[in-house]
C-alpha cells in the first residue's frame, strides 16, 4: 500500500524542506520512503535522519508542491528535528532506521516514534482525489505521451466540475497551469 503524504525533512543547516510522497508501508509502525537521486528529499534524510508523515486533506498543499509553491507554514514537531505542517490534520514523527541504496531510488525504512491529531478529518471528496492524481500526473509530464496526460485531464475534470470547492478549484488551476507550461515549451 502506497499512501500519499507531505513530507517534511530538514537539512544539515536546519532549513526545512516540504514535499510531497507516496510513503509504502512495510508493517504496523514502519513506512518506505524513496526520493529520487537527486533530491532535497534525498539530501536532507542522508544529512539528517528524520522526517515528517502530515496528512492532510489541503490538496493546495500537494499541488503547489509541485508548482514552485512551497511557502506552507509549519510548527515544531514534538520529537524529531523537522516541523510538520500547520494544516496537518494529523502527523507521523518518524526516524531511519536503515537504507537500501540504489543508484534510482534509494529506500529509507522508516520507524514510527511518535504521531498526533490536530483537527478531524471531514470526510472524502472526489476533487481533493482529482487534484492529487493531478499533482501526480504533472510529476511525470516528463515521463508521460500526452495523449494519455490528456485523456486523464479530461476524466478528472469531471470530478472537479461537479464536487470542487475554492481550495481545489485553486489547486487544480495550478496543475492546469504546469501542463500548459509544459506543453508550451516543448
Amino acid at each position: 500500500m502506497i499512501r500519499e503524504v507531505i513530507v517534511t525533512t530538514v537539512s544539515a543547516a536546519g532549513k526545512a524542506h516540504i514535499a510531497p510522497f507516496g510513503l509504502i508501508a512495510a508493517a504496523p509502525d514502519e513506512w518506505v520512503i524513496a526520493p529520487f537521486q537527486p533530491s532535497t528529499t534525498l539530501d536532507n534524510l542522508r544529512a539528517v535522519p528524520f522526517l515528517v508523515a502530515n496528512y492532510t486533506d489541503d490538496v493546495r498543499i500537494f499541488a503547489g508542491c509541485l508548482t514552485n509553491r512551497r511557502d506552507w507554514p509549519c510548527e515544531p514537531s514534538t520529537r524529531v528535528p523537522p516541523p510538520r505542517l500547520a494544516a496537518a490534520l494529523s502527523h507521523a514523527e518518524m526516524e531511519v532506521v536503515s537504507v537500501r541504496e540504489d543508484p534510482q531510488r534509494p529506500r529509507f525504512r522508516c520507524r514510527i516514534l511518535h504521531r498526533e491529531t490536530h483537527a478531524p478529518f471531514e470526510g472524502m471528496n472526489r476533487a481533493k482525489a482529482a487534484v492529487l492524481e493531478g499533482a501526480i500526473l504533472v510529476s511525470r509530464l516528463g515521463m508521460l505521451p500526452r495523449e494519455k496526460v490528456d485523456s486523464e485531464i479530461a476524466y478528472l475534470q469531471i470530478a472537479i466540475g461537479k464536487t470542487a470547492g475554492e481550495a481545489e478549484r485553486e489547486a487544480w488551476e495550478w496543475l492546469m497551469a504546469a501542463v500548459r507550461a509544459h506543453y508550451t515549451a516543448d
